[in-house]
């Protein structure tokens, strides 16, 4: 079992993978809290509030990574 640290560490290791692909159209993303050590929330920024793709990518993209990364997270909530 992971430390709520060492979680922390990973949930932002992941993160930093999927930042440089939002800045690049003009959003970025930062976590806001880990819930029970399994759910992840986060708020995207920029270009990325507002856009249509971004639950799709959020899925997609960020939850895949944070769950490679930490497999027991069980979601990723856009807050």
């Amino acid at each position: 079992m992971m430390t709520e640290q060492e979680l922390l560490s990973k949930v932002e290791i992941a993160l930093e993978e999927i930042r440089p692909f939002l800045q690049s159209d003009g959003g970025d993303i930062s976590l806001i809290s880990i819930d029970e050590g399994k759910i992840v929330k986060v708020q995207l920024q920029g270009a990325c509030v507002g856009c249509t793709v971004n639950q799709m990518t959020l899925k997609s993209g960020v939850e895949m990574t944070i769950k490679k990364h930490a497999p027991q997270i069980e979601s990723v909530l856009s807050v």
